[in-house]
């Protein structure tokens, strides 16, 4: 009968342990400090702004925690690398980038990361009108276009559960939205916005006035781009072009 070898036995237990284990506290992490009677006495505690500063704060340590667990974690090979694969994230960072930058702070009360001071215009809803859900489209597209180049089990885990919560998150804030604005108020808004991105644009619900577009929010989600390109080889220890 087929059994582990002894030797690196006990490294790749140990390997996997500490990738659970991160997963369990990125987890719990996030969920906790969601629930409403935590995150009020947390804000009472530090004041809004504090409460945000050490959620993100906290949130960056876990992840990188996780990161750094994930390439500890035994190497299972679940299709062999290629070169043209790194095509696939630096094709995908790109828009990304300039989701999440126009996405910050924009009017959007349909999802999140958007500035509720902001007027939304339903027949001009800018970026929503592209894309209702910027920021998780964001986080989505980095974590699919990681999984081609990684193949293997840890990373498939880590950048597989990132971008299907990424979709699933999309899909339980419309459903909220829709619930608490009331079906006939939620449609109102998102009438000239598409879940998939470009979806309003291609077929015709939503057609701006004009194309100008914010050069500073552009230059933001270039610049993203570029700093995750230079730092990734000094960060991750890998080059990401192909």
């Amino acid at each position: 009968m087929w059994s582990w070898p002894r030797a690196g036995r006990g490294d790749e237990l140990i390997g996997w342990t500490e990738f659970v284990a991160a997963f369990v506290v990125f987890l719990l992490s996030h969920a906790i400090p969601a629930r409403p009677a935590v995150r009020a006495k947390l804000v009472q505690a530090l004041g809004e702004t504090g409460f945000l500063i050490a959620y993100s704060a906290e949130s960056l340590i876990v992840l990188t925690w996780l990161i750094i667990a994930t390439g500890r974690a035994p190497f299972v090979e679940l299709w062999p690398f290629e070169p043209w694969q790194m095509w696939a994230p630096n094709l995908a960072l790109p828009l990304a980038c300039q989701f999440a930058a126009f996405g910050v702070g924009a009017a959007n009360p349909l999802s999140f990361g958007g500035d509720p001071n902001k007027r939304f215009d339903p027949e001009q809803p800018g970026i929503v009108g592209l894309v209702r859900h910027p920021l998780l489209w964001a986080i989505g597209l980095w974590a699919a276009a990681h999984v081609v180049p990684n193949g293997d089990l840890a990373h498939v885990l880590l950048f597989g559960f990132f971008a299907l919560i990424a979709l699933a998150g999309m899909a339980i804030i419309d459903s909220r939205k829709r619930r608490r604005m009331g079906a006939d108020a939620w449609n109102a808004l998102a009438a000239r916005t598409s879940f998939w991105p470009f979806a309003a644009l291609v077929s015709g619900r939503f057609r701006p006035r004009s194309w100008r577009i914010s050069l500073t929010r552009l230059a933001i989600g270039l610049a993203a781009w570029l700093v995750l390109l230079l730092l990734h080889p000094l960060v991750i220890g890998v080059s990401p072009l192909p």
